[in-house]
């Protein structure tokens, strides 16, 4: 099988995106196609490239199980090369699309720009996938956890993977 690509992005990629990472990779990793997909994540932003998920983030997708799938995840910016590595960029909410576009090589490119909560079944937040980052409450980061992986895997069944 052809590998695929799937990058997620967030503004920061210490929260968001590697949840989605996770949750995809524990999802292809189920169906036996983890090793016939590239799964990564990346930031609009590079003021946290560097730095390991958010430690809330982190406690989430072990309770989950899926942290292991992104353990040695650091944060980084997405680049212009990314646009034509990976098959599909999701973004979590407008500001990620906007950004996204507006940074896209202006020649065309392979990467298909996807609002990743526009696959979530459960419209309680509409297409949104929220920041928890400025969130008190630890519980965000499972909201986000249950809204990525409806996400992923509804994305999933609707290209027959």
């Amino acid at each position: 099988m052809t590998e695929k690509g799937a990058l997620f992005v967030c503004l920061g990629n210490i929260c968001r995106s590697p949840i989605a990472e996770a949750c995809m990779k524990k999802i292809l990793q189920e169906k036996g196609l983890l090793q016939n997909w590239n799964v990564d994540s990346a930031a609009t932003s590079g003021h946290e490239s560097g730095s390991p998920p958010d430690y809330r983030g982190q406690a989430c997708m072990k309770s989950h199980g899926v942290y292991e799938l992104v353990k040695k995840h650091r944060a980084r910016k997405i680049t212009r090369q990314d646009y034509d590595t990976f098959d599909y960029i999701f973004g979590m909410d407008e500001n990620n699309m906007s950004d996204l576009k507006r940074m896209a090589p202006k020649t065309g490119h392979k990467a298909e720009l996807l609002m990743l909560g526009t696959f979530d079944d459960n419209k309680t937040f509409g297409d949104i996938i929220e920041d928890p980052y400025y969130s008190s409450n630890d519980k965000d980061f499972d909201t986000v956890y249950e809204q990525c992986w409806r996400s992923c895997k509804n994305f999933l069944e609707s290209r027959n993977i």
